[in-house]
């Protein structure tokens, strides 16, 4: 048994914690914070599903804008493309013959990051037909898609999941909120 010095130190630490536990507005608004972002995960999921043809035109559309603004520099964009092409092994948004409208194929070809191979240069890639055989022939808008669809069902299963555990947690915290306000002239 401790002794009584250190009852008398844990005591103010055991009637903070009645006094929060007493106020049960605490735990109420924590369950009404879960709710709020159960909501906005919800309504999220909602939308994102309704509007995923607009997603994908979207994505379509700025795809095909940064192919034209496609430079070698240390843009996010042009980096972004050539990871895309690099990752799926597609080149262009619908064709390798979608760098043909670029600033960037007249002035060096199809990027390298379309490459089949290991060892091509910028010379092998500049003439057309000659890169028609050493490029991915696939577009990247098809092979993203596929893949994001792909993985859609890992998605909703992990989003199931936290909204689950939200659920759960808005449940308790509402049964210790309701647990709080009747008992409250018990704890004393």
């Amino acid at each position: 048994m401790a002794s009584p010095s250190r009852r008398l130190q844990t005591k103010p630490v055991i009637t903070c914690l009645k006094s929060v536990l007493l106020t049960y507005s605490f735990v109420f608004w924590y369950a009404m914070f879960l709710s709020l972002i159960f909501l906005i995960v919800l309504v999220a999921a909602v939308v994102g599903f309704v509007f995923r043809h607009e997603i994908k035109n979207n994505f379509e559309s700025n795809y095909s804008l940064a192919l034209k603004n496609y430079n070698t520099t240390m843009d996010p964009h042009s980096e972004a493309v050539d990871t895309i092409q690099r990752t799926l092994h597609c080149c262009g948004v619908q064709s390798y013959s979608d760098w043909v409208n670029t600033t960037y194929f007249a002035q060096k070809g199809i990027p390298l990051s379309c490459c089949k191979f290991q060892n091509c240069t910028e010379s092998d890639l500049k003439e057309l037909d000659k890169a028609k055989a050493m490029v991915y022939g696939n577009g990247c808008f098809s092979m993203v898609t596929t893949v994001m669809e792909s993985k859609m069902g890992i998605v909703a299963g992990i989003s199931f999941g936290v909204a689950c555990f939200q659920l759960v947690g808005i449940f308790l915290a509402c049964c210790l909120s309701r647990y709080i306000t009747n008992n409250q002239y018990e704890m004393v």
